[in-house]
């Protein structure tokens, strides 16, 4: 077995970019164009600089465009600049700016013009626009990606609940409002009473202008548009602030008008990384196991809320996805060293195939979002064919693709 463990079988194809340290977006956002050219969407970081691009490679690996230069943050070595296809693969969309000055950018590919507005993103839906989005800003400022809370970061206060949530962000014509706001979320949730009490309790102990660090975020769409899921609540707030863990999966219709509460993570529940099954109907992700509530598994539930159901006893709390062309195959991946990518069979609950990859640079990981560690973000391309994977054997991320046939003989 080389550095790259498994990355030497045959059906795995790195895609290095010289000098740079590259990650797609995430797992619930294919880098896949859309128009079936093949071309792949990849943020590159340039660790020497401290600057980041969005590179366009084709799919021999070879770069065809570059762009977008940015000054990197803790974000950067998650989910890179959040780049994403419009849905006729001519434009390309992407953050800039900082966490709390964001920016979204909209450039066309064949002439380089591009328009920005304020705003943040954490990709494109599948029609382009309106784009709808929190501020990832708040997360971040809340405690994730730096293991401390610092305020300073978010670009609204997080007490002032009226005017952050979810965002509407359309470039034709250029407008931006706020659609849901985090007080009409709070004030509509079926927990509200419980979440109020939780809140003064907090004011009480820190303070009359301080709370419950609630915001709205990690919006996610499924296939075909027509809904979203969002997550409300602090799942990711500093420990010391000594705040309850708040993580509701919400799902919502494109209007934001239909509102469900999907899934209850919060209040001692545990669970983590919901998205949709390509049906679009129904949410898959780490949540408690029906039959031992203290015990994590793979469950799915219809997009109201009802019809919850463990599909699988795998419990390593990755990143979760099921092929849009086998809806009997999962993969999911786990965070130990080295990572691991696990192909299961949810007839069978059986794992089929496994790839141990390189996810750490060094003997041991780093807190944090930094370049010392990855995800491997398994995402499937539109026809189910392949994954895209993120790797990282040395001191440079590297993007992999894994050939589904193959790697299952």
């Amino acid at each position: 077995m080389n550095q790259f463990g498994h990355i030497g079988h045959p059906s795995i194809r790195p895609i290095p970019i010289r000098d740079r340290w590259c990650v797609h977006s995430y797992y619930t956002l294919s880098p896949y164009a859309p128009d079936g050219s093949g071309r792949i969407l990849l943020a590159g970081g340039d660790l020497e600089k401290n600057t980041g691009e969005v590179l366009v490679v084709s799919p021999k690996g070879e770069v065809l465009d570059r762009f977008g230069q940015t000054e990197l943050h803790s974000g950067f070595f998650h989910t890179g600049l959040w780049q994403s296809w419009s849905p006729d693969g001519k434009y390309v969309y992407y953050q800039s700016g900082t966490f709390n000055r964001p920016r979204i950018i909209k450039r066309e590919l064949s002439t380089g013009k591009e328009l920005t507005m304020e705003g943040d993103m954490e990709g494109a839906p599948p029609f382009g626009e309106p784009i709808i989005s929190g501020l990832m800003g708040m997360l971040y400022a809340a405690g994730y990606g730096y293991d401390r809370f610092q305020p300073e970061l978010s670009p609204i206060p997080f007490q002032q609940r009226g005017e952050h949530g979810l965002f509407r962000y359309s470039f034709d014509p250029n407008k931006t409002e706020l659609a849901l706001s985090t007080a009409e979320i709070l004030e509509r949730h079926p927990h509200r009473d419980r979440l109020l009490q939780s809140d003064q309790e907090v004011k009480q102990r820190l303070g009359s202008t301080e709370g419950l660090t609630l915001m709205s975020y990690c919006v996610r769409w499924n296939s075909d548009g027509s809904r979203l899921l969002f997550y409300f609540g602090n799942h990711c707030v500093d420990k010391s602030r000594g705040e309850p863990r708040l993580a509701y999966v919400f799902t919502a219709d494109k209007d934001l008008k239909e509102l469900h509460l999907a899934v209850d993570l919060s209040y001692g529940k545990q669970g983590v990384h919901w998205f949709w099954h390509p049906d679009g109907e129904h949410l898959i992700g780490y949540g408690p196991d029906p039959e031992d509530m203290a015990r994590l598994c793979l469950a799915q539930v219809r997009y109201d809320g009802s019809c919850y159901r463990r599909i699988s006893k795998h419990c390593s709390g990755g990143h979760p996805s099921i092929s849009p062309s086998d809806h009997n195959l999962l993969v999911t991946d786990t965070g130990t060293i080295p990572g691991e990518v696990l192909f299961i069979d949810v007839r069978t609950d059986q794992v089929i195939q496994s790839l141990f990859l390189p996810r750490v640079f060094g003997e041991t990981e780093p807190s944090g979002r930094n370049p010392y560690r990855v995800c491997h973000h398994p995402v499937f391309s539109p026809d189910g064919q392949k994954i895209i994977v993120n790797t990282l054997p040395n001191q440079y991320a590297i993007v992999c693709e894994i050939d589904i046939a193959e790697v299952l003989k």
